[in-house]
């Protein structure tokens, strides 16, 4: 069973402007992730538009990116977008055929219409019955169609059921982070904090690692962090106010303001989005000159913490 921890990016979908899935622009951008020294991969998520994806895309895209990787660090994926069981165990099933390290559960969708515990739990059982026992399984609060977070009750049922091996964890909340990487201790389960705000104090109380939609910008900036940081915490908590600040721009546009940055950088050609369909540079004023703003600020710490 493979460790997920550290750096995770919830990967891009790169599409060419015909909508369709840019495989040579997948493969620019997985390399640009290993590159930046990224400690596992997530495909198949918010981040990557599965929502709008068929079943087959969904499995493809995961399958690609497994080849691609080819073992050099852990793959998880979700992809399950559907709320009735037998959808789900379809859609689970053909994702844990893919050779993913782990396969990552939705948590709206162990609950759909938040009814409560015990729903939660009938979907989850029929869910843990239905998938191999060996395979590693994560869990994601994914924000939509709905913010669904565990209650500790949940939390820790999972985590002492040895099945589960890392929560994306949305709480967006310190005290609930500290909580549950002391609900998790002595379980396989990681705590993986997704917020930038509290990114380095939730490493700081145990979080093992960040899976933010800032690792689409600078991943390697949230490596140092995670990995280095304790050694100079001073320069931690000042790097630590640069990325809070830089993910402030989540809110206008992404992902598609994520990808205008990559075609920047020349990673692929195309900022289409399925899920985006604004010209968010029009739409946003003065997004462009945030988007350079952060990539100058993003070498100049590169250099600062390299020396």
């Amino acid at each position: 069973m493979k460790q997920i921890e550290g750096i995770v990016p919830v990967m891009l979908t790169p599409f060419n402007a015909d909508n369709q899935i840019d495989y040579p622009g997948m493969a620019r951008l997985i390399d640009w992730y290993l590159q930046q020294g990224v400690d596992a991969l997530f495909a198949v998520c918010q981040s990557s538009e599965m929502q709008f994806l068929s079943l087959q895309e969904r499995v493809e895209l995961a399958q690609f990116v497994v080849q691609q990787v080819a073992g050099r660090v852990p793959v998880i994926a979700s992809g399950h977008i559907s709320d009735a069981i037998d959808q789900q165990i379809a859609e689970l099933t053909a994702m844990a055929e893919t050779g993913i390290d782990a396969l990552v559960l939705v948590t709206n969708h162990l609950d759909p219409k938040n009814e409560g515990s015990e729903v939660f739990f009938h979907t989850l059982n029929q869910l843990l019955d239905a998938l191999p026992a060996a395979l590693p399984l994560g869990l994601y609060e994914c924000p939509a169609p709905y913010r669904r977070l565990l209650s500790d009750e949940e939390f820790s049922f999972c985590a002492s059921s040895g099945r589960f091996v890392v929560l994306k964890d949305v709480s967006c909340d310190l005290p609930t982070v500290k909580k549950r990487v002391q609900l998790a201790s002595g379980t396989p389960l990681n705590v993986i904090n997704a917020n930038a705000a509290i990114a380095w104090p939730a490493m700081q109380a145990g979080s093992k690692g960040f899976s933010g939609v800032f690792t689409n910008f600078h991943p390697e900036l949230y490596h140092w962090l995670y990995h280095k940081g304790a050694q100079q915490p001073e320069l931690a908590h000042e790097l630590s106010l640069f990325l809070s600040l830089s993910a402030v721009t989540e809110t206008l546009g992404y992902p598609k303001n994520a990808k205008i940055y990559h075609q920047r950088l020349g990673t692929f050609g195309s900022e289409f989005c399925r899920v985006n369909k604004d010209d968010v540079l029009e739409k946003f004023w003065g997004l462009s000159v945030m988007l350079d703003q952060i990539h100058q600020g993003t070498t100049l710490w590169n250099r600062k913490i390299a020396g």
